[in-house]
């Protein structure tokens, strides 16, 4: 074997090494969060209550809250009302089916969003960060 075919070996491997590498490096960075999934108008009052009171069609529920504020353009966001923090998620649809509920997610955070890997609600979950 000529060097130029061992160099070329031996920086493959190197790529490949890396790649597992950052496979592996992948779930790392997964975090836990928890909080209330609601749109990001309630949010900025950190309650529904406001905006079910000026809009009586809304009813009580915080899910039908959030659902008709989001059908206005409204994003669907996490509060953490123990951090006092709102985090978007980037996932929409993930987040839709818990709507006006309180969650925990399982995520990695980038770009100041919440990327879901897995949501459940809080009273059932299991997730712990690894």
């Amino acid at each position: 074997m000529g060097f130029r075919n061992s160099f070329f070996l031996v920086l493959l491997s190197i790529i490949m090494t890396a790649g597992l590498c950052g496979a592996g490096q992948a779930n790392s960075n997964l975090q836990t969060f928890s909080g209330e999934i609601m749109d990001d108008l309630c949010a900025k009052d950190k309650t529904h209550s406001k905006m079910m009171e000026e809009m009586k069609s809304m009813g009580t529920d915080p899910a039908v809250c959030s659902r008709k504020c989001v059908e206005l353009g409204a994003k669907y966001v996490l509060y953490d009302r123990q951090k006092d923090a709102v985090y978007s998620i980037e996932d929409q649809d993930k987040a839709e089916a818990f709507a006006g509920r309180k969650v925990r997610i399982l995520g990695t955070f980038d770009k100041k969003k919440i990327k879901i890997e897995k949501i459940e609600p809080a009273e059932s979950s299991s997730l712990r960060a690894k």
